[in-house]
């Protein structure tokens, strides 16, 4: 495949991105703690995928507790000039134990264990992640955003980025600093991120939805399993994965995609997305089995993505 194959590119920060990413959250074993079921598999997921041209692989320290970002630096090591890898603080410990609220000086300390287990001098950005989005931005968010502008100015990491925000986060963050990226849930059946991915192309920010295919579980079940889904993409000549990741990139050009799986099957599905098109049927139909009048309020992730 090639840059245009994996739905063209878009700015991440200072890097060019091709908008169908990966993220290697689901290389973890079973609740994204420990090692994966298989490792093998888990190796050559990443060097598919990187010779599938992906160029933006989204990742955290807390993932299986630094075991995913020690078989990306396995995997990928020397990295390709062009691979732009995205973490994120404020979550949760390098063991993968929640946070309680942190003094932001120790978000340095994650920025600094991601680099060392990547075996890297930079990553591309950091998301800052807020764990409740409903609760107003105030002097704390301030003080971890000021942690991660000096990690910035200090060439750690390329650019600032925020994960499972409301829209007063964004705009409280943009009067401080640039915001490369966004990253909030966010998929056909649940649109209530709206307003971010709206500020954001207005912003000409990348937005990065995570589990793009529903929670795990009964919900994703649901979305896949879904007639109307189902319908479209036979019609297509897709699957309903591959229309859910469609929808994606057809909806908003800023929008970057990140699905994770375990195997190269799955891999290869999701990367075929990037060229399934929608017509203007598959987009009424879609519309009106999953109203965007559902747009509204703020939905805050179960999953650390």
């Amino acid at each position: 495949m090639n840059g245009q194959e994996l739905g063209g590119s878009f700015a991440l920060g200072p890097w060019r991105v091709r908008r169908a990413g990966y993220g290697a959250m689901q290389l973890a074993g079973d609740g994204v703690f420990g090692p994966p079921r298989d490792r093998g598999e888990a190796l050559r997921v990443l060097r598919a995928g990187v010779a599938a041209g992906v160029n933006h692989i989204d990742t955290a320290q807390y993932y299986g507790a630094g075991t995913v970002n020690e078989l990306i630096r396995e995997a990928l090591h020397p990295y390709p000039d062009d691979l732009a890898i995205v973490s994120k603080v404020a979550a949760r410990d390098a063991r993968g134990a929640p946070l309680r609220p942190r003094e932001a000086d120790e978000l340095r300390h994650g920025i600094e264990d991601n680099l060392v287990t990547l075996g890297a001098t930079r990553l591309a950005a950091v998301n800052l992640r807020v764990m409740d989005p409903a609760e107003p931005p105030g002097s704390r968010f301030d003080a971890q955003l000021a942690a991660l502008v000096r990690a910035s100015e200090e060439g750690l990491i390329g650019g600032v980025g925020l994960s499972n925000i409301s829209r007063r986060h964004l705009l409280r963050a943009a009067a401080q600093t640039e915001i490369v990226c966004v990253q909030n849930l966010f998929n056909v059946a649940d649109q209530r991120s709206a307003d971010v991915l709206a500020e954001c192309e207005a912003r000409n920010v990348a937005f990065v939805p995570f589990c793009p295919l529903g929670l795990p579980g009964e919900e994703r079940r649901r979305l896949l399993t879904d007639p109307v889904l189902a319908e479209v993409a036979a019609r297509l000549g897709a699957t309903p994965v591959q229309v859910a990741l469609a929808w994606l990139l057809d909806l908003a050009p800023n929008i970057l995609l990140i699905p994770g799986t375990r195997t190269r099957a799955h891999l290869a599905e999701n990367l075929g997305a990037a060229g399934v098109r929608l017509d203007d049927a598959a987009r009424t139909d879609l519309a009106r089995r999953f109203p965007a009048a559902r747009a509204a309020g703020v939905q805050s992730g179960s999953l650390d993505a």
